[in-house]
């Protein structure tokens, strides 16, 4: 086994020297050293424990076992290209497709998630013979050329010019502080006629819509749940175009979500996408992702002509560690676990919004948890500042956590699915006292007893009453 030979500042030289300065690391203000982890733990050189609230990566928990056996044991037997046949290949598409609503079917093997989403796009654009895509505001899809392209998450750096005209970009449906709010009567109806009048904009300058694409639950957009019925609306304008529903899942797929496998399956029986993502989970950290489609999409990227294979896409070590992940997801009962603890989590944490006037919205399924933190609840100014201070005041505590979202104001709270009780006790207790000490800092208190209006609290904030332009010791933003 390799062990650690360079001290701390040794590796952050060589980094340095020889990584690219554009490949960032997390608290780069104070980068950790991780040489080990186990469930949800990681250690550093030093070996100091951390709760790790970051990685969906290691969905069942690092350094499992059952996976770790499963690679090994197969690594030490055959790795091979998957275009030789073997049984793990196809028993673990059968284990996988037996997840998901029949139409889906058909199973591509690739090795990380953003190649999963490029191949997506193929298959659309070969099925319908179109070639404009819609996209959400703030979606991160990975980061190959096309998936920057419909990436505004990414590409809003860049100038109108550089922007795709064949991408189409539509609010995203957030309810909280987006175009319309949990106070409108149907935000679903709302948000999915944003989607109908870009595909009337597209057609009239003569785009055809190949393809709406989402997360089922935007991440980097900042852990923003679509309300119900939102996607069933897309989808019918969407195929009324002759276009396909794309359903990202790399970062919420798996059992996160506790009530159901599939992110998507929040929104009903009645919505299947067309195409399915996935990656992160899949392989708890091993290089390992999928596409899963219907038959009729399928035959129609065959019928191209042009015969797709991926060298390491499917591989039967790949496989073995993907049975190994299904088999400990059922066998420890991850998802129950997900429902379980993500329920007591968000509870813990509606707590701290009764009593912190920095949280502005807890949201989020399961162990798939954002805290949006605001300076102001009803101007929704976002606390960006002090989410950084947050999360680096955590790392002192030894709880990693990180915040994302358009403002990078939402606490993202992710951890490996064997996260329990006691770990989200941990955390909101951990939050609740760094909070504190911000809020102190910032001569912030709870207003007083509020006004409801259309389900918006109208009285006025610490902000409002005189606190604004006081000197604040919180530091700048740490990049």
């Amino acid at each position: 086994m390799a062990t650690e030979c360079l001290d701390k500042k040794q590796t952050i030289d060589l980094r340095k020297k020889f990584i690219g300065p554009s490949c960032k690391v997390f608290f780069s203000h104070d980068p950790l050293k991780i040489v080990r982890a186990r469930g949800q733990y990681m250690y550093d050189e030093n070996g100091q424990q951390y709760l790790d609230c970051i990685n969906n990566v290691a969905h069942v928990g690092h350094s499992h076992p059952t996976v770790v056996r499963a690679g090994t044991q197969q690594m030490e037997l055959l790795n091979t290209n998957s275009r030789f046949l073997h049984d793990n290949l196809v028993l673990y598409a059968e284990r996988l497709q037996a997840t998901l609503p029949d139409p889906l079917s058909v199973c591509y093997f690739v090795n990380s998630g953003s190649e999963a989403n490029d191949l997506a796009l193929r298959l659309a654009w070969q099925y319908t013979g179109h070639r404009d895509v819609i996209t959400l505001n703030n979606a991160y899809h990975g980061h190959v050329s096309s998936l920057i392209d419909i990436s505004p998450y990414k590409f809003h750096q860049l100038s109108d010019d550089e922007h795709k005209q064949s991408v189409h970009v539509a609010p995203s449906p957030d309810v909280y502080r987006g175009k319309f709010r949990a106070d409108h009567p149907d935000p679903a109806l709302a948000y999915s006629d944003e989607v109908r009048d870009i595909i009337t904009r597209a057609h009239k300058r003569g785009g055809k819509i190949a393809a709406f694409i989402a997360e089922s639950l935007q991440s980097c957009g900042g852990q923003v749940v679509p309300p119900a019925g939102y996607f069933q609306k897309v989808a019918a304008h969407v195929r009324a175009a002759g276009g396909v529903v794309i359903a990202d899942e790399v970062q919420v797929g798996f059992g996160r979500v506790g009530s159901h496998f599939w992110g998507f399956q929040l929104q009903g029986e009645d919505f299947v996408p067309d195409i399915v993502t996935m990656g992160k989970p899949i392989g708890n950290g091993h290089p390992m992702s999928c596409v899963v489609t219907t038959r009729e999409v399928a035959q129609a990227f065959m019928a191209a002509g042009m015969e797709y294979f991926n060298t390491f896409g499917g591989n039967p070590v790949s496989c073995a560690i993907g049975l190994a992940v299904l088999d400990v997801i059922q066998n420890e009962d991850l998802q129950g676990n997900a429902l379980r603890v993500g329920a007591h989590l968000s509870r813990l944490l509606g707590g701290l919004k009764e009593t912190h006037p920095l949280v502005g919205d807890v949201r989020g399924p399961g162990l798939f948890v954002g805290v949006e933190l605001v300076r102001d609840r009803v101007k929704l100014t976002p606390a960006t500042a002090e989410a950084q201070e947050v999360i680096y005041k955590l790392k002192e505590q030894h709880v990693l956590l990180s915040a994302d979202g358009p403002h990078r104001n939402v606490l993202k709270i992710k951890p490996p699915m064997c996260f329990s009780r006691e770990d989200a006790e941990r955390v909101v207790e951990k939050i609740h006292l760094v909070l504190s000490e911000i809020e102190t800092a910032l001569n912030m208190s709870m207003p007083s007893p509020v006004h409801l209006e259309n389900g918006k609290n109208k009285s006025k904030l610490p902000e409002e009453n005189g606190v604004q332009g006081k000197e604040s010791h919180i530091k700048d933003i740490r990049t």
